[in-house]
C-alpha cells in the first residue's frame, strides 16, 4: 500500500525544532526545581522569569502584534483576536485583552519593546507602560520614555505604577480624575444572606477607600503567640474588631481616627498644572482634587515642595480646629447639600473657598458634608454656596442640570 506523505512546512519544521528544544529546557529546569533546596532554590526561580518567562512574553507579545495585523485569526471564524487568544490559547479576557493592548502599543514605544526582549523590564512593568500609553497617548509617553524605564528597572511593578500614575497626573490631570472618578463608580460592598454558617462578602473599593481600609485594619492585623490564624482569618477578625470599637474618635474631630496619610506637594495643595499626584501611604495614588478634599478636614503634619521637605511641625494641625467643628454641627446638623440628611458623624468640614486657596477657617466659609457629596464637590466639578437661609448647589457646567436648592 502506498502511503502519501505529507510535505511539512519549512516554517513549520523550524517551529517543530524550537518547541522540542524548548520542552526539552523545562524539564530539565522542572526537574532542577524539584531537587533544589535553600539559596539555589531561590536562584532558580529568578532565572525562570529572568530567562524564560518574561522572554517568552516578550515573544508572544511581538507574535500577537504580527498576527493582529495579519487578521489570520478570521479563519479560525474567530471575532476578534482577543476572542481567538481566550479560544486558542486558554487565556482569560483579561488577560488577552491585557496581551493585545501591550503588542499594539509597543510598536509606538520602541524603547520599551526593545528592553522588553532584551529583559530589561518584567512583563507587569511593559503591561504598567502599555496602560499609561493608552491613557495619555503613545507620543506623550515616547518623551520621557527612557527617564520611566530607568524607574523601571529598579522598582517592582506596584512601585512603578505610582510613578506611571504620577506621570499621567503631570502631563494630563484632568485625565486622571476621569479615570479615579470611573474608578469610584464602579464602587460596591454585598453581604450575602447566611448559608451553613457563612456570610459571603464581596466588593471593589476605590484606592482611596482601600487605602483606608487596609489603613484602619492594619493595628488588629498582627498575629498573637502561637497564632493559627492564616493572612485572611487575620484580616476578617481586624474588621469585626474595628466594627466592635469603632474609630474612637469624637465627633469634633479632636480625638483620634484611622490615618489615611497621603503625601503631596505644594503644587498639588494649589492644583497647578504638571503637579503630580497624591500618593497613598497603603499604595496608589489620588488625583489632585482629592488631595484637596482632604486638606479641607484633615490633620497636617508635613507640607512637601516639588522636591525637599519646606515644612515640617512638630506636631500635626488640623484644618478644621474641634471648637470651630461644634460649633459648625450645632449650626449645621447634618449634611446641608439640598435633599441630604446624612448625620454630623459622616460629614467632613468643606470649606466654601477652599483651604488650599487660601479660605478662612471660620463658619461663614464653613458647611457640613456628607462624603459622598464633599467628593462630588471636589472630585465632579460642582459648586455649593449659601442662598440667604439655604444652601444652592450646582452641578458642572458642562452637565445639563437644574440646579438643585435646599432651604433650612
Amino acid at each position: 500500500m502506498a502511503v502519501a506523505e505529507v510535505e511539512r512546512k519549512p516554517g513549520t519544521r523550524r517551529l517543530d525544532a524550537a518547541m522540542q528544544s524548548l520542552r526539552a529546557g523545562v524539564r530539565a529546569v522542572s526537574d532542577y526545581v524539584r531537587d533544589a533546596e535553600g539559596e539555589t532554590l531561590g536562584e532558580a526561580l529568578i532565572q525562570i522569569r529572568e530567562a524564560g518567562i518574561d522572554p517568552l512574553e516578550a515573544a508572544f507579545v511581538t507574535g500577537v502584534r504580527r498576527f493582529d495585523k495579519s487578521a489570520e485569526y478570521k479563519a479560525d471564524g474567530a471575532l476578534s483576536l482577543t476572542a481567538w487568544l481566550r479560544w486558542k490559547c486558554k487565556l482569560s479576557g483579561g488577560a488577552a485583552m491585557e496581551r493585545v493592548e501591550i503588542a499594539r502599543q509597543l510598536e509606538k514605544l520602541p524603547q520599551t519593546g526593545a528592553a522588553f526582549a532584551n529583559g530589561d523590564v518584567g512583563y507587569q512593568h511593559v503591561a504598567v507602560l502599555a496602560r499609561t500609553a493608552e491613557n495619555v497617548g503613545a507620543a506623550v509617553v515616547r518623551k520621557e520614555e527612557g527617564t520611566l524605564l530607568q524607574a523601571a528597572q529598579t522598582m517592582d511593578p506596584g512601585q512603578f505604577t505610582t510613578v506611571a500614575k504620577n506621570f499621567e497626573h503631570r502631563v494630563d490631570a484632568a485625565g486622571a480624575l476621569a479615570e479615579a472618578n470611573r474608578a469610584y463608580e464602579r464602587r460596591y460592598f454585598h453581604i450575602g444572606e447566611p448559608q451553613d454558617g457563612l456570610v459571603r462578602v464581596d466588593g471593589l473599593l476605590d484606592a482611596e477607600g482601600g487605602a483606608t481600609l487596609r489603613t484602619a485594619l492594619e493595628p488588629f492585623m498582627k498575629p498573637v503567640k502561637d497564632d493559627a490564624r492564616n493572612y485572611g482569618q487575620r484580616s476578617v477578625d481586624a474588621l469585626m474588631e474595628l466594627c466592635r470599637q469603632g474609630s474612637g474618635s469624637r465627633r469634633d474631630g479632636a480625638g483620634p481616627r484611622p490615618q489615611l496619610i497621603i503625601r503631596a506637594s505644594l503644587d498639588t495643595l494649589a492644583g497647578i498644572k504638571g503637579a503630580p499626584a497624591g500618593e497613598l501611604e497603603g499604595g496608589g495614588t489620588v488625583p489632585a482634587e482629592t488631595v484637596q478634599r482632604y486638606a479641607c478636614d484633615s490633620a497636617i503634619s508635613r507640607i512637601t515642595g516639588q522636591s525637599e521637605l519646606e515644612h515640617e511641625l512638630n506636631h500635626a494641625s488640623r484644618t478644621l480646629p474641634a471648637s470651630t467643628r461644634r460649633a459648625l454641627e450645632a449650626r449645621d446638623r447634618h449634611c446641608v447639600f439640598p435633599g441630604c440628611a446624612r448625620p454630623v458623624v459622616w460629614c467632613d468640614g468643606h470649606h466654601l473657598v477652599w483651604w488650599t486657596r487660601g479660605g478662612a477657617t471660620a463658619l461663614p466659609n464653613l458647611a457640613l458634608l456628607c462624603r459622598p457629596h464633599h467628593r462630588m464637590v471636589h472630585e465632579e466639578g460642582w459648586s455649593l454656596r449659601r442662598l440667604g437661609a439655604g444652601w444652592r448647589a450646582a452641578p458642572p457646567g458642562k452637565i445639563p442640570m437644574r440646579l438643585i436648592t435646599r432651604r433650612e
